[in-house]
Order: C-alpha cells, then structure tokens, then sequence
C-alpha cells in the first residue's frame, strides 16, 4: 500500500474500518482505524491503532468528522496524539475511490 493513505472497507468512512501508514521524517506508523459507536457528538468517528515497539496494538489517535464552516461540506481529520501529528483525509491522486483516502498533514499542534 502507497505510504500516507487509508485504505477504508467502503466509502462511506463513518462507519467502515480502515488499514493504513503514516511516513514522516521522524516516524513511521502502520495503522489501524476502528469505527467508534457513540452518540456524543464530539466523540471521534474512529479509534486510530498503531504497534509498540514490542508489537503490542495500542490506542494512539482518532479520526474525527468535521464540517466546513463555509461550504458545510463535511471532511475527516487525523491526529496522533504521540507524535503532535494532525492531517486531513481526502481522496487520494488520480483515484476514483472514495474508500481510499490519502492523509494530507496540516503541521504540529504547537506551530506557530
């Protein structure tokens, strides 16, 4: 699979699993995305799993739907708590599949 994407079970991400990888200059994340079933509105739309370094599956992120306040359209975010990571997901380059969603970051929580 093409680094920085997620590979969803359908297109409608809300509610489908997800397998993936984050490459950056300081990490490398193979990751696992798991529907959350929650009717708190700010709860996230997935559970982002990644591999310790002993190979153990833990919690290290979220998915969350968003919508744009200008156009209302709606969107997901990434984040990876342990690394200060943030992205947007979006259709991947010159693909038709909307299951298939490349993770585009938007820079550290902290940034200035």
């Amino acid at each position: 699979m093409t680094s920085n994407c997620i590979k969803f079970t359908s297109a409608d991400i809300e509610t489908a699993k997800g397998v993936g990888s984050i490459s950056t200059l300081t990490f490398d994340l193979d990751i696992t995305a798991e529907p959350v079933a929650s009717s708190n509105p700010m709860a996230p739309t997935h559970r982002v799993l990644g591999r310790s370094p002993r190979g153990k599956l833990v919690e290290c992120g979220g998915i969350w739907k968003k919508q744009n306040k200008e156009t209302g359209a709606d969107y997901y975010t990434l984040t990876i708590r342990d690394h200060g990571f943030n992205a947007n997901l979006g259709k991947a380059a010159n693909q038709d599949d909307l299951s298939l969603q490349a993770i585009i970051p938007w820079g550290p929580k902290d940034a200035a």
